[in-house]
């Protein structure tokens, strides 16, 4: 074992003879011995290496296993490929290449020997040469080296403990270990200092970025307020808010005292139809309001809108960040197991297990109250105030859904990038504590981001012609995230951020207010090497990958100025905006409610409000909201519609996305979390190719048994000449059955069928508006209700990366309903 820097010394000046002599034994050429060379970040230095290894790939890559040496730094798990090109030292250098691992993303190491697995930690000692090493890294990865009998024990041996020990560094400064392995010499933190920022999207971290969004949402009632420049008001908001014009900067001082951090209700977004949506957390009800108070803070609910607001209520309906992290833990346990104790899931029990973690349930609701917001902003003449308690976490998520569902923009990669730094960077999203990079902090972690990702992929999954980014950016961001490496993570505001960059403190004086003051007890200094934003993916994927970043869609007809919002085509909305002026709403669990007043002003309980002098209309008005929501769903797809309506126009691009919710068309993101799997149930030997892993067997079954059914349902059809034939595909008959289902995999749609518009239906007899044919022989049911052949519940397990057109034209309906909006009804996979 290595124990010191000579031990190290000596092991290295005795590799290459090591080396040497195993090359010339397996007849590799001197030519290719330049080819195993690793090509090392400034100031990287190899640990220990290992030749004659063999890497498992994974299915992208080909599956299959490839020979090469592999070295352990201090900073990365490096594999170089035996056929590799020698590297060039003039290019720009990259973290992490295609095969490596960094150790600050490991979780566990696994040594397999003959019939027989260890989990390997600092102070473990193996009784056996590894034939294997399995390394489990946060991110979901698996990788899987196997060492060749020709590969010396000692080095199997060293560098199995080379990574156990470095991969767990002491508990004090880990992270920033792994900082200055990667970024703390000279030479990078130069490389770094001239690295050039992305114009092309939108940082928010200045008045003109603020200025440029509200330009480019036509939101010229608001303005950009830097009465939070120095974090006196709020020390988790950012320097700039967005606040209405005719609100003073004096009278916002006054009502930061009101919320929860000083977190009062501001502009994120505009829709085209001309509603606002806020964000703000959670009254303090402790605290006397003043007549003025009251007056000011409705001016800024009210934006520029006179008619109505609605506040959304979202800590009843979402799941907590311990909810999150629960589901995610069971969800990871599921996918990957645990070869070290060879426990594992059996094949006919997976689905189930699958359905209690409730990580697709968490999903839904998640989608489901963002299609909500999205019905409510594209009605129009209306404000919208996403309200949670500290407005960090599920007010992130679900601002973000919905610009991502209504807005073409931030469908784009800088878009995307943009709207991640408005509604997560820049709001407060405590990434550095829901990540736990320093895992010492267990109950403030949370993968709130992660989910976010896993809902944009949903939403990618159902519409993948409208997205220009794709599952490959999502995946490398998801990636990002397990490397505490970037500064767009790192912190938990931008308070925070200015500290580290500027290494400032604050202090405060009765004559001079807040002040920036050096601060040599902080915990970053100047020697910390500069941290890079995640967004400059240059520095960590080839041009080859970040070309699959994106792909090419149809571009969106320029976006009319609507300066006020005065567009509004549905009828039903001009009704119930006339009916019901200056009115404040509460929406929450699904249902409007008409409260004597909000925000409850001096109260005791949080279901009693005082009266002020602003009185909501009586509950008669109500169901004028969802009535409005009904209206919309009809009047926008015109598959709901028969015939007798006439012709309905083209698509409007910037209408809402909204995604079907039921089970079978909730997908589990197989690339991204099942990609591992196999790994770590076929660990011994490479398998052969003429014997499948029993997952792949499994799944081959079920595809046979889905184009049983399809035919049977095809020649069923046929054998009724009443009914009028539809169009119909082999593998797109998964929701005719009523009985308990579960659907392994999606079959990609054929160019032939891919361009073909999907007939409408036939009108009718009793004049019911009815759905459109949808990729399933059955009209799903609408989200909400239930199958009356079953009340078993629906799970979908492998989603593919290309998804039908009649898929992509899929939306979320609201009931129709009196009273309620749709309801979750408890942890199910089928709403």
């Amino acid at each position: 074992m290595l124990t010191g820097s000579k031990t190290t010394f000596k092991v290295r000046q005795m590799l290459p003879d090591v080396k040497e002599r195993m090359l010339s034994q397996s007849g590799v050429n001197a030519r290719s011995r330049d080819m195993f060379e690793l090509r090392c970040l400034p100031g990287e230095c190899v640990l220990q290496r290992a030749i004659m290894v063999r890497k498992k790939l994974t299915a992208s890559e080909g599956r299959g296993w490839i020979s090469g040496t592999l070295f352990c730094t201090h900073f990365r798990v490096a594999f170089v490929p035996q056929d590799s090109s020698k590297p060039d030292d003039n290019a720009d250098p990259i973290l992490l290449g295609d095969h490596d691992v960094a150790l600050a993303s490991i979780e566990k190491v696994v040594a397999v020997g003959p019939n027989r697995t260890k989990l390997v930690t600092p102070n473990s000692s193996l009784k056996f040469t590894p034939e294997e090493l399995v390394l489990y890294c946060r991110d979901m990865q698996v990788t899987c080296f196997l060492f060749d009998r020709l590969t010396p024990d000692a080095q199997v041996i060293e560098i199995t403990y080379t990574i156990a020990r470095t991969y767990q560094p002491l508990k004090p400064g880990a992270v920033l270990s792994f900082q200055n392995a990667a970024l703390g010499s000279v030479e990078m933190k130069q490389f770094l200092s001239n690295r050039r920022r992305d114009t092309h999207m939108n940082w928010f971290e200045s008045a003109s970025d603020w200025e440029q969004e509200l330009e480019r949402c036509g939101a010229t009632s608001w303005r950009v307020s830097s009465v939070n420049d120095r974090f006196e008001m709020s020390t988790s908001l950012s320097r700039f808010i967005v606040v209405p014009h005719k609100v003073l900067d004096t009278e916002l001082k006054k009502s930061f005292s009101h919320f929860n951090e000083g977190r009062i209700p501001r502009w994120c977004w505009r829709h085209p139809r001309g509603s606002d949506l806020l964000r703000m957390s959670s009254f303090q009800n402790n605290i006397y309001h003043e007549k003025d108070d009251i007056r000011n803070l409705e001016m800024i609910l009210f934006g520029c809108q006179s008619s109505l607001c609605v506040v959304v209520e979202l800590g009843e309906e979402l799941p907590t960040p311990t909810d999150i992290q629960l589901a995610h833990s069971r969800l990871r346990a599921l996918c990957l197991g645990d070869i070290s104790t060879s426990v594992s899931v059996p094949d006919d029990k997976w689905l189930s297990t699958l359905e209690n973690t409730h990580w697709l349930d968490y999903i839904r609701s998640c989608l489901r109250k963002a299609s909500e917001v999205a019905c409510l902003l594209r009605s129009g003449h209306l404000t919208v105030a996403l309200q949670e308690v500290e407005d960090r976490d599920m007010s992130c998520m679900v601002s973000s859904l919905v610009q991502v569902m209504c807005d073409p923009h931030c469908r784009t990669q800088h878009g995307f990038q943009g709207l991640v730094q408005k509604e997560w960077v820049m709001a407060g999203h405590r990434f550095y504590s829901r990540i736990n990079y320093h895992r010492d902090n267990d109950k403030e972690e949370s993968p709130v981001f992660l989910l976010f990702l896993d809902c944009v992929w949903q939403l990618w999954f159902q519409f993948p012609s409208r997205f220009q980014l794709t599952d490959d950016f999502l995946l490398a961001l998801h990636d990002s995230v397990h490397l505490p490496l970037f500064s767009t993570f790192l912190t938990n505001c931008q308070r925070e951020r200015c500290k580290r960059s500027q290494n400032l403190g604050q202090s405060y004086t009765p004559v001079n207010g807040w002040r920036d003051v050096p601060s040599p007890d902080s915990s970053s200094d100047a020697s910390d090497p500069p941290l890079p934003p995640v967004w400059d993916w240059a520095l960590q994927y080839n041009q080859e990958r970040r070309d699959r970043f994106t792909q090419p869609i149809p571009p969106t007809p320029p976006l009319q100025p609507l300066l006020n919002g005065n567009l509004n085509t549905n009828p039903e909305a001009h009704r119930l905006m006339d009916t019901i002026p200056g009115s404040v709403f509460l929406l929450s669990r699904g249902t409007f409610t008409c409260p004597a007043n909000l925000p409850p002003w001096r109260s005791n309980t949080s279901g009693i409000y005082k009266k002020s002098h602003r009185r909501a209309p009586s509950s008669e008005g109500v169901p004028g909201l969802e009535r409005l929501l009904k209206a919309w769903a009809l009047a926008e797809f015109p598959q709901s519609i028969p015939s007798t309506f006439g012709p309905q126009g083209p698509l409007d691009p910037y209408e809402p996305l909204l995604p079907l919710l039921m089970g079978p068309c909730m997908g589990l993101w197989r690339e991204c979390y099942l990609r591992g799997a196999l790994h770590a149930q076929a660990f011994s030997h490479p398998v052969s190719t003429n014997q499948p892993h029993p997952v792949e067997r499994l799944a081959q079954e079920v595809q046979q048994l889905r184009d049983k059914l399809a035919q049977a349902s095809t020649s069923t059809s046929t054998d009724l000449p009443t009914v009028t034939p539809k169009p119909r595909r082999t593998d797109t008959n998964l929701n005719r059955s009523t009985n308990n289902s579960t659907f392994l995999y999606l079959t990609s749609r054929t160019p032939a069928t891919a361009a073909v518009p999907r007939p409408a239906p036939p009108p009718t007899s009793n004049n019911q508006t009815c759905r459109a044919p949808s990729s399933a022989s059955a009209p799903l049911s609408r989200p909400g209700s239930r199958d009356r052949g079953s009340t078993n519940k629906h799970s979908f397990l492998f989603g593919n990366s290309s998804v039908t057109d009649a898929q992509a034209d899929r939306r979320y309906y609201p009931p129709p309903t009196n009273a309620k909006l749709p309801k979750s009804n408890g942890p199910s996979l089928a709403s």
